[in-house]
């Protein structure tokens, strides 16, 4: 299988249970909830996204031939940029996401489109923890280290367990307490951005404060202006 990449790079993770993590970040292109073209907006089941997903033409995006090789670039990245001190649970290939092991996060667009059990044991080969950021509309393969959905409202959540569930907030059709039964460690709302993104953290902290087990995730990378 061939993977088509938007964007291929190393950063701090700013969001969720994992914040402040160095990482690599793997964005794939393409999502089945919107198609990342602006004329197309108005009739998205997503219609909040502010991430572009479209093509192959970001920093160490393209199109990789195999597995293999998308594992071997993203590991060049890691041994470039981060820290190179030895992995701990990923490493032997079983799998893990201790604090200090070579980090990928798979997202998107909708990563699920694309990454596939072949894939995830490609990046365990080279040592990485592998997670993935997914809509939660397509069920996870296996192996993966780190399950982190959030959910669109309108669409059908079929992802209904991980490590962290991260509702954007507040969207149309996605109240919390639709999702806080549901098989996850991690609860956190992140506040939606745009121009009403102020009312909306002040929204966030009173549902947080009124209901502890949900916890306030903000993008920190955004306002530290990292990507």
């Amino acid at each position: 299988m061939t993977y088509a990449v938007k964007e291929l790079y190393a950063t701090l993770q700013g969001e969720g249970a994992q914040t402040g993590r160095a990482a690599v970040f793997c964005r794939f292109t393409g999502c089945n909830l919107w198609s990342g073209l602006e004329r197309d907006r108005p009739g998205a089941v997503c219609q909040f996204c502010d991430t572009d997903f479209v093509g192959t033409d970001g920093p160490g995006g393209g199109r990789f031939s195999d597995a293999a090789t998308l594992a071997a670039a993203a590991r060049r990245l890691w041994d470039t940029e981060c820290a190179t001190g030895a992995s701990s649970g990923a490493a032997d290939g079983e799998g893990g996401c201790a604090a200090g092991d070579p980090f990928v996060v798979c997202t998107g667009g909708e990563p699920l489109l694309q990454l596939d059990e072949p894939l995830i044991e490609a990046f365990h080969a080279l040592g990485f923890a592998v997670a993935v950021e997914t809509n939660g509309t397509i069920a996870a393969p296996a192996g993966l280290d780190w399950i982190c959905v959030s959910p669109k409202g309108g669409a059908r959540l079929v992802q209904r367990r991980g490590d962290e569930l991260k509702l954007v907030y507040r969207q149309p059709g996605a109240a919390p307490e639709e999702f806080a039964g549901l098989d996850f460690t991690h609860f956190f709302l992140q506040p939606m951005d745009g121009p009403d993104r102020e009312a909306h953290t002040v929204a966030a902290i009173r549902y947080c404060l009124a209901h502890p087990r949900w916890r306030l995730s903000v993008q920190t990378h955004k306002y530290l202006g990292l990507r």
